[in-house]
């Protein structure tokens, strides 16, 4: 007997053409979301060591860049907290509003601000304070997104359809890195003198793109349903924890894995390839854009084999090949053939991290039940992402520990992998849940007579 997943009793299921109007503003405002979080941790790699860190000589420069950067990692689980608590009393679409604003304003300001040279230690302190509101909207844009999505899919379909929640922040990485690959043709000089700005400051006008998509969606009809029953707990988070423990834990430790290591392709690698290995940047941006490429067009696939193998194998899976991959990537990285690098980046991530981030979405909406899920979602994520967060910063170093050799940074992805590992041992296959009860506890896999 085939197991069939479990519609909710008294919803509407949402049709196709509102069903395509939600996945089209979950990619554009998720894209354009996380186009702004990820372009700083590429000013670091490039520009911010000579910007804002000038005191230093370069290796610890960037060292501290990425100490910045990982600030608003510490700050993603208050902007879970905050924000997951609204998303389960007003409503999963105005709490991504709110978060478009935070995230949107935050990123353009850094584009404003003075340098180093102009105000003194001004402007770090400056820097850092709007990536700490870079955190608080990242905390909840993705645990948004992605329930919002969870919501509205089919339930046989809930794979396939909210992995294009992973879509929107592959795109937002892919976006950014190609406007850095712009303007750093630009001389030296005029990239360290002004060009630098105009990735940020792009972020200005994207708010307006952002904002026009999600305000044309319609709430998400479990949340409509919970209004209608007044089933809306009074501090989420709080029951979150107290009913599923477990959970919570499995989100945290799910979450460290693709966190560490996505940073370490997307920011730690493009300084190692530039500083260490002598290369010009354009040959670690061109492997970003690459394996980004790759991974977006993974992103259905790998959902869409969720709904029929599971979420549970896929993430193990995953896990199991990052940690196999670690050292056999850096070898083909130290050869300088650029060819060689690219190849190393494109096989991590389409083999370890994209399974991963695939599945994510439905994974975590899985997780909680409906009155909790945006609160639980948000700040299990969010901690296992501030546990993670400072991993380009670890792996600088670590490789600064080891004379310039990448092999405690292999040892540091094999040990977040196994972290990983033993969360999702730990985890129960979901797809099958109906996640328009109330409770998942109260959930049962109906089978086929």
């Amino acid at each position: 007997m085939k197991p069939q997943a479990v519609n909710g009793d008294g919803i509407t299921p949402t049709a196709p053409k509102e069903l395509r109007r939600v996945v089209g503003a979950a990619v554009v405002g998720t894209a354009l979301e996380w186009y702004d979080f990820f372009i700083y941790g590429t000013a670091v790699a490039l520009v911010f060591n000579d910007l804002f860190f000038p005191s230093f000589d370069p290796a610890v420069g960037t060292l501290v860049g990425f100490a910045t950067f990982g600030v608003a990692f510490l700050f993603r689980p208050l902007g879970g907290f905050v924000f997951g608590h609204l998303g389960d009393r007003i409503g999963r679409r105005a709490t991504l509003v709110l978060t478009t604003l935070v995230m949107g304003l935050s990123t353009g300001i850094i584009g404003l601000l003075p340098t180093y040279d102009s105000i003194g230690i001004a402007a770090p302190i400056l820097l850092t304070a709007m990536r700490v509101c870079q955190g608080l909207g990242a905390g909840a844009e993705f645990g948004g997104a992605s329930t919002l999505l969870a919501e509205h899919a089919p339930a046989e379909r809930r794979g396939f359809f909210t992995s294009f929640a992973q879509t929107g922040v592959q795109l937002g990485l892919l976006s950014g890195t190609v406007v850095f690959l712009i303007v750093g043709l630009l001389p030296e000089e005029t990239l360290l003198g002004w060009a630098w700005r105009i990735p940020f400051l792009l972020s200005f006008a994207l708010i307006a793109v952002s904002l026009y998509v999600r305000l044309r969606v319609a709430e998400s009809p479990v949340f409509r349903q919970m209004t209608a029953k007044q089933r809306m707990v009074r501090l989420p988070v709080f029951e979150a924890l107290r009913r599923y423990p477990r959970n919570f834990l499995v989100g945290i430790g799910a979450h460290i894995c693709d966190t560490a290591v996505i940073y370490i392709y997307a920011t730690f690698t493009i300084a190692y390839i530039q500083e260490t290995l002598g290369l010009p940047r354009w040959v670690a941006l061109t492997g970003v854009i690459a394996f980004t490429i790759v991974v977006i067009i993974l992103q259905p696939v790998y959902g869409a084999l969720s709904d029929r193998i599971g979420r549970r194998p896929l993430n193990l899976f995953s896990v199991v090949f990052t940690a196999a991959f670690a050292f056999p990537f850096f070898l083909l990285l130290d050869t300088r053939e650029p060819a060689l690098i690219w190849l190393a980046l494109i096989v991590a991530t389409a083999g370890g991290i994209a399974p991963m981030i695939a599945v994510q979405p439905a994974f975590y909406a899985e997780l909680f039940g409906a009155r909790v899920r945006y609160s639980g979602f948000a700040a299990s994520r969010e901690l296992g992402a501030a546990l993670a967060g400072f991993s380009p910063l670890i792996a600088s170093a670590l490789l600064t520990q080891a004379g310039g050799r990448p092999w405690l940074v292999a040892v540091w992805i094999i040990f977040t992998a196994v972290v990983s590992f033993v969360a999702f041992v730990y985890s129960r296959e979901s797809r099958h849940l109906d996640i328009t009860a109330p409770e998942v506890a109260t959930a049962r896999v109906r089978a086929e007579s």
